[in-house]
């Protein structure tokens, strides 16, 4: 395109994905309390209108966006051979990419962001999404593949735990988990819960 064609027209999911990029892009520059509707169409070069026939004000709209965020930056999922190291680099990983994350949407939520009634658990799955488990559940299908578990006698509430521990880390502290408390959760809780007897004895 040479500078004197006319910007070309963004529509459906381009434009959507154009304005959630634009409000995150937003949120992470000027905070929740200074982000408006008015902020957000300006940076996406486009009109005001075009945001209130999606998102009934800046609520909905950084709601979203924090949701796309999540499902467009995704972290990729180890292979390492072993339960043990894809675990440690799996939660290395969230505790790393998601650190900036989690501080901005706690920073959101203590501007003032209003979640319609939802409860942090309904807050927290609509922001990150179903993608989470099916990912969890493919690390663990390996490690039962290889024999190193037996996912039939091991309640889910059991195999989310670590990622549970680490967002709770994460939402606490604004920071990277230290690697010696990644190991703990490895070593010292989930392992001995999940591995066979005679793998522990």
């Amino acid at each position: 395109m040479t500078p004197t064609d006319p910007p070309r027209r963004r529509r459906g999911a381009e434009l959507e994905a154009a304005l959630l990029d634009a409000a995150w892009e937003e949120l992470t520059a000027t905070g929740f309390a200074r982000l408006t509707m008015e902020s957000v169409a300006t940076r996406a070069g486009t009109g005001i209108a075009v945001l209130y026939r999606r998102w009934a004000n800046k609520d909905e709209l950084v709601l979203a966006a924090l949701e796309h965020y999540g499902a467009t930056h995704r972290i990729d999922l180890p292979d390492t051979g072993t339960l043990r190291g894809d675990l440690l680099a799996a939660l290395t990983g969230i505790g790393e990419a998601r650190a900036p994350f989690f501080a901005i949407a706690a920073a959101a939520v203590s501007s003032g962001l209003a979640t319609a009634g939802r409860t942090p658990a309904q807050v927290r799955d609509r922001i990150m999404g179903d993608q989470r488990h099916a990912r969890m559940r493919t690390l663990y299908q390996r490690a039962h593949d290889r024999g190193e578990i037996n996912l039939d006698t091991i309640p889910a509430a059991v195999l989310a735990m670590p990622f549970d521990l680490v967002r709770h880390d994460l939402l606490m502290n604004l920071e990277p988990l230290k690697q010696d408390r990644i190991r703990s959760i490895v070593d010292d809780i989930l392992l001995p819960l999940v591995r066979p007897a005679e793998a522990t004895s």
